[in-house]
This record gives structure tokens, sequence and C-alpha cells, in this order.
């Protein structure tokens, strides 16, 4: 069976995506062999940086890092954030359930996006919760302040050993336990606990778009090794 039968015999498909959807709009991936987790920044590993303990005991060096690695304000939408804004105006997926934290899927129009890490595009004071834009951050110098109180601006992005937002997950939960199709791409699967979410799928049609095997392998119905806008981009809309 392959991935055009399967979209069109589903009537409720869920995509969950990770950093590899969005390789072809410039933003590198994280863990392959050239990915921003393969090098260190001031002799600290990436995942070091992005911790909660970090940002409290070092937030400089972690908006330097930030602002070099994390904001690709030059990103476009590709053929893959494309294509499921197609799928979503067709009512026939009912919704995306995304680790990436750029804010791609939204930008395209889709409405129905659960980010599991948060977004760039979201900042807010902790000592007065206003809100800023991704631009704040970005043409800021040091630590961002807030205009109103002076208080630390903080990404709202999931760091290492934070938890992510419940009521994200409570959505991504609900649409993956309704689907008949999910459509695993661009992700390796060893983060927790967006990884256990899948768990919560039981239909019937599973498919995997990745580079590399990845655990959910075993389980799929469909597994395509290659790269996930050339394979999303050969999807057309029937009927």
């Amino acid at each position: 069976m392959e991935l055009q039968e399967i979209i069109d015999r589903s009537r409720r498909v869920v995509f969950f995506g990770g950093a590899g959807v969005s390789t072809a709009s410039g933003i590198p991936d994280f863990r392959s062999e050239n990915g921003l987790y393969a090098s260190e920044f001031e002799g600290l590993t990436p995942e070091m940086i992005l911790s909660q303990s970090f940002f409290y005991l070092n937030p400089e060096g972690f908006f330097r890092f930030y602002r070099r690695f994390m904001l690709h304000p030059e990103a476009k939408p590709n053929a893959v954030h494309r294509k499921l804004y197609e799928l979503e105006k067709a009512d026939k997926l009912r919704g995306i359930v995304t680790q990436n934290i750029d804010g791609l899927h939204k930008a395209t129009g889709n409405r129905r996006v659960y980010e599991l890490h948060g977004s760039v595009h979201e900042n807010y004071c902790m000592d007065c919760n206003a809100f800023y834009p991704m631009e704040k951050i970005l043409h800021s110098e040091g630590i961002p302040r807030c205009d109103h109180c002076g208080g630390v601006i903080k990404p709202w992005v999931v760091l290492y050993g934070e938890a992510p937002d419940k009521y994200t997950v409570m959505g991504a939960c609900r649409e993956l336990s309704n689907a008949d199709a999910l459509i695993i791409a661009g992700t390796s699967l060893s983060v927790e606990p967006a990884a256990s979410l899948l768990d919560y799928f039981h239909g019937k049609y599973l498919v995997v778009i990745n580079a590399e095997p990845i655990s959910a392998d075993e389980r799929a119905t469909l597994v395509i090794r290659g790269d996930v806008a050339e394979v999303m981009d050969r999807v057309v809309m029937n009927g």
C-alpha cells in the first residue's frame, strides 16, 4: 500500500513531525551526523545549554546560543507545510503534532497545530507576563528585558528539565486517539514525553517517513526512506 492510497482511504489523518520536516526550509536538524547536537558551543553541548538549569544559571550564555542557532527568521514554509495545509483545508488532516519550535506550520495557515515544545514566536516576561514576538529577542542584546517592568523575557519553548504544556499534550493525545491514519515524519522519536504519545494511536494505518530507521518502523503499515519534503510533495488531493 502506498502513501497516496492510505491518505485517500483515511478520514482522520494526523501528522507527527520533527526536525526533518523543516530542513528543506534551511533549518538544521538536531541529531543527524551534521546536526546541531553534533557540535559544541563555548565548550558545552547544546543539550546542556538548552536546559532549564542553564537558563537560570547563565542566561547570558543561553541567549548567545539561542539567538545564533535557534532563531531562523528567514525560514519559509516548504513542500511539507504547504501539503499539510492543503490536507487540512480538505478536512482530511485533523491535527499536526510537532516537536519543532519554528512556527512554520502556523505560518502556512494550519490551525490544528499542537506545538509540543513551544514556539520561538511566543515569548513572555517572567514578571508581568507581557507578550513579545521573536523580533524582540532577535534584536536585543544580552538578556532581553521587558519594556514595561524590566523583567527577563523568556522564550515559550520547552527546555530540558521542563514539562510541556499540559493542554497542548492533551490536545495532541485526543487527536492521536481519534485518528485512523498517523504519519510520522522527520523525527528520531528519541525525546520524551513526545515519543510516548504514539501509544495513544490505535488507528488502521501508520506511516513512517524518515531518512534513518526508528522504533516505530516495526509497527508501521508503510515505511518510506527519504526526504520528507520530496515524499509529501508527491501527494495529490483526490475528490
